[in-house]
């Protein structure tokens, strides 16, 4: 592919065809990626929160993100901070994995913050209170200065500060089955 052009989708809108790797970042042209999410698809909140813990526990957060993304795109209107708050979260995890402390750290608050007039609804099932709680206590421990500035990113830039699949949140209220 020559690589000096955009990638197009069918509609001609700018569209990224690298492959990617599973926290969704790209890897060079030619290279065995994992299959990409597909976009724009409508779900029942059932099926959403389904969807979104599948990829969850499969440590790819990322496209958990993009699930609650066609939610938050797609759902009623009194609905769309819930998803965008459990987007936000998915991509927290995402920089965190990635080795962007500071920058998951701030989406996992966010994330938070998003959901927090949710809490004593528990929409579709969600455990937002344990979410909110799950956020910001990994929010703390990835940066624990709550700075946000370059002392957050640990020892290493680009080093992963957590395994996604290992700290992938329930999204259920309740207790996840089996633990």
């Amino acid at each position: 592919m020559d690589e000096s052009r955009r990638d197009r989708d069918e509609e001609g809108r700018a569209r990224n065809a690298r492959p990617r790797d599973g926290l969704g970042r790209p890897l060079p042209y030619g290279t065995p990626g994992v299959e990409r999410q597909p976009e724009g698809v409508v779900r029942s909140p059932g099926e959403t929160v389904c969807e979104a813990q599948r990829l969850l526990d499969a440590g790819m957060p990322f496209h958990a993100h993009e699930v609650f993304e066609d939610a938050w795109k797609s759902g009623p209107d009194e609905e769309r901070e819930l998803w965008r708050g459990l987007a936000q979260m998915a991509v927290g995890l995402t920089h965190a994995a990635r080795g962007n402390a500071a920058g998951g750290a701030r989406l996992l608050r966010r994330g938070a913050a998003a959901v927090e007039g949710f809490r004593t609804a528990d929409p579709h099932g969600l455990g937002v209170d344990g979410l909110i709680g799950w956020a910001r206590e990994l929010s703390g421990r990835v940066d624990p200065s709550g700075s946000g500035g370059a002392e957050a990113a640990g020892p290493q830039e680009g080093a992963p500060v957590v395994d996604a699949a290992a700290e992938a949140p329930w999204l259920r209220r309740g207790d996840r089955p089996g633990k």
